[in-house]
């Protein structure tokens, strides 16, 4: 079935801004879920769902809303990948790409380098009294980490954040930027290349990283399959740990009891985590295709419509989350949308969760003395302020600037 490109029948039409979009989405995001939770948006292309309980709904029907999204950013960005596939081809690639990511592997194979790399990090920075935790510490962590899960030894932590902003640039690349796309293609092409090589190597000598546990699938994926899946991880296994970290720091730093109460019980900084990953989720959308005609939220959407799951809305979504836009450690527990959800739930949700909540701000926090935000980081919850909040597509901290009581 062919994408449609158009609205469909009796599909309420809301022009939205993509650079008001990009600024603060969650007024418009408000006003959908208040007034047209399903609506047809010309600007991105796709009806907009945006109430919880709708993504949800979809989310549970992928024979119905299938990830093989034609024309899709993603796909043109790093090729056909498990992201854009449905059952079966997405469980053969999950299933030989996943068992370095889950939380056994996770706390036995990798936490240990992550904690090493975390103080070496530190111990560059301690001594400044002063840093941007989102360049200086938040990105190169979660890039040397990513380059070990996935076994590319052969590509330093620049080299993966370098490619991940580009490919994530690309894939938010509505405005369809011929400059954007060309720093996407570089990116690939590199990745491709260190692939590759390391294909190889670890089909002579098993490491246990994902480029391993994939060529040696028992059920086979060949090469550019790896090499395609391994650039969608690179995406989003940099950008979501990072700007769940640099939020969840400055939400805590603006807040001085929160900030206190977490410090007493290291147990809390899970509950940090997770509602980090709702308030300000890092991952604001992703597409969906109808392979038959559906009703949902009021509107009967023909087969081939062309769908966004806006899970950054779903999380602010009143009906569900009570003072939603409030960061809330005391928040009842609701499952959040921020991982997603289905087969397509983020593999690399627990190596995140690990590196973010169990070490990169619990180190932070009690070798860091006196940690506050700089004098000019002084942004709202909007972000409208400093500016320093960025993106709908992907959105978090471009950067966090703040001081400390600088150490020998």
């Amino acid at each position: 079935m062919s994408a449609l490109t158009t609205a469909a029948p009796g599909a309420p039409v809301v022009e939205l801004d993509l650079a008001e979009l990009r600024r603060d989405p969650y007024p418009a995001y408000a006003e959908l879920r208040r007034t047209a939770p399903l609506a047809w948006v010309p600007s991105v292309g796709r009806h907009l769902l945006t109430r919880y309980d709708d993504i949800v709904h979809a989310e549970k029907l992928p024979e119905v809303f299938s990830s093989r999204e034609e024309g899709s950013l993603l796909l043109r960005t790093v090729g056909p990948n498990m992201l854009r596939e449905d059952d079966p081809d997405h469980r053969r690639l999950r299933t030989a790409a996943e068992p370095p990511t889950r939380p056994r592997q996770v706390r036995d194979q990798w936490a240990a380098a992550f904690e090493r790399t975390a103080h070496e990090l530190l111990d560059r920075i301690a001594g400044r009294g002063g840093a941007d935790l989102v360049r200086d510490f938040a990105e190169p962590l979660v890039a040397a980490n990513l380059a070990l899960v996935l076994g590319l030894r052969n590509a330093s932590a620049d080299d993966i954040a370098d490619w991940s902003r580009a490919m994530m640039d690309g894939n938010s690349n509505y405005a369809d930027d011929p400059d954007i796309w060309l720093r996407a293609e570089r990116a690939t092409r590199a990745i491709e290349e260190a692939v590759a090589e390391m294909a190889e190597v670890t089909r002579r000598e098993p490491d246990g990283s994902v480029i391993s546990s994939m060529v040696h699938a028992a059920d086979p994926v060949d090469l550019a399959e790896i090499q395609n899946n391994v650039k969608v991880i690179i995406g989003g296994g940099v950008n979501e740990p990072r700007d769940v970290f640099g939020v969840g720091a400055w939400a805590l730093l603006r807040r001085p009891e929160a900030l206190e109460r977490v410090l007493k019980d290291p147990s809390a900084w899970k509950r940090v985590f997770e509602e980090t990953a709702r308030w300000i989720s890092p991952i604001g959308m992703y597409p969906r295709q109808l392979t038959q005609d559906y009703e949902i939220a009021g509107v009967t959407l023909p087969a081939g419509s062309r769908v966004a799951l806006v899970i950054a809305s779903g999380n602010r979504d009143e009906s569900v989350f009570e003072r939603a836009d409030e960061f809330d450690l005391d928040r009842p527990h609701r499952p959040h949308l921020a991982f997603g959800g289905g087969p397509h739930f983020c593999m690399g949700a627990w190596v995140a969760r690990h590196e973010v909540s169990a070490i990169a701000w619990p180190l932070v926090f009690s070798r860091l003395k006196g940690l506050r935000l700089d004098d000019g980081a002084t942004a709202s919850d909007s972000g409208s302020a400093a500016g320093s909040l960025d993106g709908w597509v992907f959105r978090g901290l471009t950067s966090l600037d703040v001081t400390w009581q600088a150490t020998a």
